[in-house]
């Protein structure tokens, strides 16, 4: 439960004091926002059977009716209307609303965190609410301008090049020596700076002289292609050819080291 009401309503929304490193004029209009939204938007729902005079009536959510006696929810904020206890969740992330508490605005109720959010963009890194007037935006998510740095040295990104890496972003340098994979043809790292093809969990350069068939050469970049053991082929053809060339390779190997081998006389 406490685990579930930090999530829903997250303290650093409604109080400066879980919030540091703020401006003045940022602590400002974090109170003012909170004060509006407790004036505005919250609310309790209360746990009752439905009356008699609201037999038949739907619920808010899933349209089914709610008969007398029936347990419901009713969100005084909202007319008078119910729910069912199933029903009342979040509108946003559909989590039931723990102790009942919620924020309604255009007739839907939501927690603490999504109601927020309708309002302000919430900083990826800190989790807190922007009142800045500059942020930036990348990835479809939202960051504090101090906050948008490499996920391993801190470097800032801001105008920077950089690569998402478990949802955070991370500068090239930091790429390169840390999470670059192999190239499966030539070997070498595939840097933030190349494209890369992938198949089956392994990795190339999307360059034509990698990503290709490892019979015929032939560039494999949005073509159909099949693989055997790490190899890429563009055709059954290929990769049939490829076992009887590699069988024959192997064949004259074990001649050649049977013909080089000393008799049991000598």
């Amino acid at each position: 439960r406490a685990r579930a009401l930090l999530q829903q309503l997250p303290p650093q929304d409604c109080d400066e004091r879980y919030c540091p490193g703020l401006t003045e004029e940022e602590r400002r209009q974090l109170r003012a926002f909170s004060a509006r939204r407790r004036r505005e938007a919250l609310g309790q729902g209360l746990a009752c059977p439905v009356p008699g005079p609201c037999h038949g009536c739907p619920c808010k959510k899933c349209g089914r009716r709610l008969n007398k006696g029936d347990p419901g929810i009713l969100a005084s904020r909202l007319g008078g209307q119910f729910w069912h206890p199933a029903c009342f969740s979040c509108h946003f992330c559909h989590q039931p609303l723990v102790d009942l508490i919620y924020f309604q605005q255009d007739g839907r109720i939501y927690c603490g965190r999504h109601h927020a959010e309708l309002f302000r963009p919430r900083c990826a890194s800190c989790d807190q609410l922007i009142f800045m007037e500059e942020c930036i935006e990348a990835e479809g998510r939202r960051w504090h301008l101090e906050h948008f740095c490499c996920l391993e040295c801190e470097m800032p990104l801001r105008g920077q090049r950089y690569v998402m890496r478990s949802g955070r972003p991370c500068c090239r340098a930091c790429f390169d020596s840390l999470f670059a994979e192999p190239c499966q043809a030539c070997g070498d790292l595939i840097g933030a700076d190349s494209e890369e093809a992938t198949h089956q969990g392994l990795h190339w350069h999307a360059r034509a002289s990698c990503f290709c068939c490892s019979l015929c050469r032939k560039p494999l970049r949005g073509q159909p292609l099949s693989s055997r053991r790490g190899r890429l082929f563009c055709s059954e053809t290929c990769s049939l050819g490829w076992d009887v060339s590699s069988s024959t390779t192997s064949s004259d190997s074990s001649d050649s080291a049977f013909a080089s081998a000393p008799s049991p006389d000598s």
